[in-house]
């Protein structure tokens, strides 16, 4: 069942709660196991409204960070910008940023930001959103909305990430526009804790044996 099924479901019924905490706790053990054989990572989750808009989610993070005892900037959490603009989300993204969690504005450009509110904002990256990433190839308007958004991030000091990424040509556009990173079928799909681990491993020239012989 994908997330845009039972996440609905989840917040509808109440137990987005405890499905919230126990992501956390299940992100934060497994970036912990990655730390002990010596890889220096981060791991980024996607966050429902109502734990904004209740104010539960400061909780739960600042009690998960204590327990497992990781560096809060390890620890990126995704955040919809039509979100991050209501009035109510603004004091629990601040209490966020000082317990030192990074926050990163996704689908950025679907969500009618002001300016001067984005500025206020206690945000580290924006992810810009994968409809005008997807239309890169073809559409011009996206392409200068694209770049906008690049130069607009990096003036304000951000990460700019482009989401949805699927194409070389667009991939082009990315790189000549100064993009910092993507995500998308391009670079990856979706993928078992084993095969990422594994793709981790080659990438920081480490393995099983001399993960164990330098510990």
């Amino acid at each position: 069942m994908p997330p845009d099924r039972f996440i609905p479901m989840a917040e509808e019924t109440g137990i987005i709660h405890p499905l919230t905490a126990w992501v956390i706790d299940a992100a934060l053990t497994q970036l912990c196991k990655w730390i002990e054989d010596g890889l220096d990572v981060s791991v980024s989750l996607n966050v429902s409204p109502r734990n904004i808009e209740d104010h539960s989610l400061e909780e739960m993070v600042a009690r998960a960070l204590g327990n497992f005892k990781v560096d809060p900037s390890r620890l990126t959490l995704e955040i919809t910008e039509g979100v991050a603009m209501a009035a109510a989300a603004a004091k629990a993204l601040h209490r966020l940023h000082e317990i030192g969690v990074r926050l990163s504005l996704d689908d950025f450009g679907t969500g009618y930001s002001s300016l001067l509110y984005l500025m206020r904002l206690p945000v580290n990256e924006i992810k810009i959103d994968r409809s005008f990433v997807a239309a890169l190839a073809s559409d011009p308007d996206s392409g200068a909305i694209v770049r906008s958004a690049v130069g607009l991030g990096h003036n304000l000091g951000l990460r700019v990430v482009a989401e949805g990424l699927q194409d070389r040509m667009a991939e082009a556009v990315l790189l000549e526009a100064g993009c910092d990173a993507a995500q998308g079928f391009l670079v990856g799909r979706p993928a078992e804790e084993p095969e990422i681990t594994a793709l981790l491993m080659q990438q920081a020239g480490l393995t099983k044996e001399r993960v164990t012989e330098s510990m």
